[in-house]
């Protein structure tokens, strides 16, 4: 698998495309890494380029300390990615903890004076929706139990102690940064929002879900899926055919988004 750079160890292109006129970065969910989106890019790459966020703390950057607060996090991220977000017309999609860290970046770039094309959030309630959560306080064993009920992880890693020591850190620090995130019901982004969401996800309702609108100014979509927080594993054709479309759509000549 090759893997090429744009904005430091931040941002990952498993497929360059420089010359498409539209990207599309994509930020995983809790203990997750920019692999997670190597499909995506794959079935992507003809119609943009995908970028996929690296987080501190796993991978080749095991050996660096992972935010554990969400303001924190998306400062970092646009920081390092300012320039590229910049370049062309920008789409973000995030999964759980990924779509309110996009959120959150979305918000830095816009007040920043740049736009945002779209921005796609799955798998996660609204920013304003709270729930009691310490999946960060647990002990080790609680953390990958929590994971084997999400099935977020995949299930040999869980398995193998050895990576497991080097990848519970960052998943704890993922956990507090989400579990600790606050934002007021009138905190909004100008960017059309379409929400997806697994129709039995344990961590986000329906009403959760469509509590995103009130975070946008722009136009809004809920989109529901069968299946639980991971549904796009299972759904993932279809949530790529609908990326596909966006992209497609974006990349015509006289579309301003």
């Amino acid at each position: 698998m090759t893997t090429s750079t744009e904005g430091g160890l931040w941002a990952r292109r498993f497929h360059p495309a420089p010359s498409s006129p539209s990207q599309l970065f994509c930020f995983p969910h809790a203990g997750g890494s920019a692999s997670f989106y190597f499909p995506v890019s794959d079935q992507l790459a003809s119609v943009a380029e995908v970028f996929a966020v690296q987080y501190p703390g796993r991978q080749d950057r095991r050996k660096e300390v992972s935010p554990s607060d969400i303001a924190d996090f998306a400062d970092q991220v646009y920081g390092a990615l300012r320039p590229t977000l910049t370049a062309r017309p920008t789409t973000f999609f995030g999964h759980s903890m990924g779509a309110t860290l996009a959120f959150e970046v979305a918000r830095r770039l816009e007040a920043d004076g740049g736009e945002l094309a779209h921005l796609f959030a799955s798998g996660r309630r609204a920013p304003s929706r709270i729930r009691d959560e310490n999946v960060h306080r647990k002990t080790d064993e609680g953390i990958v139990g929590e994971l084997k009920l999400l099935a977020g992880t995949d299930t040999a890693l869980l398995g193998d102690e050895e990576i497991l020591r080097m990848i519970l850190p960052a998943i704890r620090s993922d956990y507090q940064a989400i579990e600790t995130y606050r934002c007021a019901p009138d905190v909004t982004v100008r960017a059309p929002l379409t929400v997806l969401t697994g129709d039995s996800d344990p961590k986000t309702s329906l009403d959760e879900a469509e509590a995103w609108r009130g975070h946008t100014t722009g136009p809004f979509d809920l989109r529901v899926y069968p299946g639980g927080h991971f549904y796009l594993t299972a759904e993932a054709a279809a949530v790529i055919a609908l990326l596909r479309q966006h992209l497609v759509t974006l990349s015509q000549p006289g579309c301003a988004r």
